[in-house]
């Protein structure tokens, strides 16, 4: 009956306007199996679930073996049991699917369930302080901001003790490098380094197992020597062995990572730290039920300490990718450093490497290529570390500008009086203040010394203001008498220029607006 009940509800599905796709999901079938189901009317469908239940099957004949085997070894699985069909009874023309289909059916039938093997645990004591700390990676799919997904791959640090986490995301799958790398980084961290570090059997630290002796990857085995730290490796297949990181790695991906829009990862990475500090350090530990942060003050002097850099990572080369942003910089660990101006192309390749050799962040083009800067590693976040050399000179040419706008005057002193204040009130604009300068003398070149003296007199300190006062005297400019004509007629002067006009008194403007 219950194949006939889904094939209602898909037609029922179907009317009320849901898509194949949709309909799939909900009933949780196949779209092929949906657009079986569609094509059947209910008589169809009630005839094709009564022909399934009176029809043969090939593992009928078979049936009471499979049910002696299931009740003598309830815990046996269904490829088992396709093993045993074939080695006992010389069958083996039937699918695995069918199979597991016809076992799961006779459980059900005969309230066979299936035994599975409990595993006990116990709880332990918490371990002390600086003894342990456990590493994990995960992966997510996320959606950039231009509403494409994108799978970004991240590792996971916890101290045992404190729950004090560390994570760090990357857009490409971890190398061993990079897992090295990473390393450096959760060390900076947390301050110091525990005497024990519990991973997974994975195969960028992990070349094989036997019986318990492990051979580690050449790369990774000399980063162990070198930091001098010992390793447990859990057994295969057993997550619980590293449940606190296995809980991390969770709590990143869904908490933090979950519904969270992709824009780069240097950003990503920042917004991972922030979140750490404002959430995941933060939050009352469910175990615990202190503060990550809190019990961390106190286990950080129990870490023993390590220096920045070692010794395989300068002549190694671990360099690593950054991307350039268009206010030429790039970011790496929370600070921004300056690369070149012009470093940024709008179409171009943006990406450079970076790498630490003694306290220093080298900015490659390429890995072991040519050096673009220098800088010495910042101590904090959020600091902006720029070189002079890489800004732009903005006072580079301003001096010679103004000695060519100096040659147009006579005084040197006004001119350079005048250029001197408006540097002062327009140090964002003199370029352009010189520009107006400049083209005001070009067009009235004989009154810019008048000018400049008659600004000065009124301190009126603007290019604008030095156009205006020459404009209005070319205007206004009063033509020399010696150069008009000698025997132009005379204009007799009358007196009727200096009469006045009649002044009325108040009375009368009252009369006239109708006043008293």
């Amino acid at each position: 009956m219950e194949k006939l009940e889904k094939h209602v509800y898909v037609h029922q599905l179907r009317k009320e306007g849901f898509s194949v796709a949709a309909i799939a999901r909900k009933c949780n079938l196949s779209r092929t199996t949906v657009y079986a189901y569609l094509k059947r009317d209910f008589e169809d469908a009630s005839e094709w679930v009564y022909q399934l239940k009176t029809r043969k099957r090939k593992l009928d004949p078979y049936q009471n073996h499979l049910l002696q085997w299931l009740k003598e070894h309830p815990d046996l699985s269904a490829s088992q049991i396709s093993d045993w069909l074939e080695e006992r009874c010389s069958f083996k023309d039937v699918g695995a699917s069918t199979v597991r289909a016809y076992v799961k059916e006779l459980r059900k039938t005969y309230c066979i369930p299936k035994v599975k093997e409990v595993r006990t645990f116990e709880a332990i004591e918490e371990l002390p302080k600086g003894k342990q700390m456990q590493v994990d990676f995960g992966e997510k799919k996320v959606f950039t901001y231009e509403g494409k997904t994108k799978k970004l791959y991240v590792i996971a640090f916890v101290l045992s003790h404190s729950r004090f986490k560390y994570a760090e995301w990357q857009d490409h799958p971890f190398t061993t490098q990079d897992v090295l790398r990473s390393h450096e980084n959760a060390f900076q961290y947390y301050g110091g380094i525990t005497e024990e570090i519990v991973y997974d059997q994975d195969k960028l630290m992990t070349v094989s197992e036997n019986g318990g002796d492990f051979i580690l990857t050449e790369d990774f085995q000399a980063y162990k020597q070198q930091r001098g730290f010992r390793i447990y490796l859990c057994r295969r297949a057993d997550p619980e062995s590293k449940g606190k990181v296995e809980n991390t790695v969770k709590f990143v991906k869904h908490n933090f990572a979950k519904h969270r829009v992709f824009y780069d990862i240097e950003t990503w990475n920042e917004q991972c730290l922030a979140w750490l500090e404002r959430k995941g350090n933060f939050q009352v530990h469910n175990t615990i039920k202190k503060r990550p942060v809190e019990v961390f003050a106190l286990e950080k002097p129990h870490l023993r300490k390590v220096s920045y850099l070692l010794s395989f990572e300068s002549h190694r080369g671990l360099s690593i990718s950054r991307t350039v942003h268009k206010d030429n910089i790039i970011k790496y660990h929370s600070n921004r450093y300056s690369v070149p101006l012009g470093t940024y192309q709008a179409n171009g390749e943006n990406t450079v490497y970076v790498r630490i050799e003694e306290g220093h962040l080298i900015i490659e083009k390429t890995p072991q290529g040519k050096q673009i800067a220098i800088h010495p590693l910042a101590v904090g976040k959020g600091q902006l570390i720029k070189n002079t050399h890489h800004s732009r000179d903005r006072s580079k040419g301003i001096p010679a500008y103004m000695e060519t706008v100096k040659g147009s005057f006579d005084q040197k002193e006004d001119i350079q009086r005048f250029l001197e204040e408006i540097h002062q009130r327009y140090p964002r604009y003199i370029r352009d203040q010189l520009k107006i300068l400049q083209r005001a003398v070009k067009q009235y070149p004989s009154f810019a010394q008048q000018a400049i003296e008659i600004c000065i007199k009124e301190n009126l300190w603007s290019a604008n203001s030095f156009e205006d006062v020459t404009r209005y005297l070319a205007r206004n400019q009063q033509f020399d008498r010696s150069l008009l004509p000698e025997n132009l007629p005379s204009i007799p002067y009358s007196k009727a220029w200096e009469e006045t006009a009649e002044v009325r008194n108040l009375e009368s403007y009252l009369k006239i607006l109708g006043g008293a």
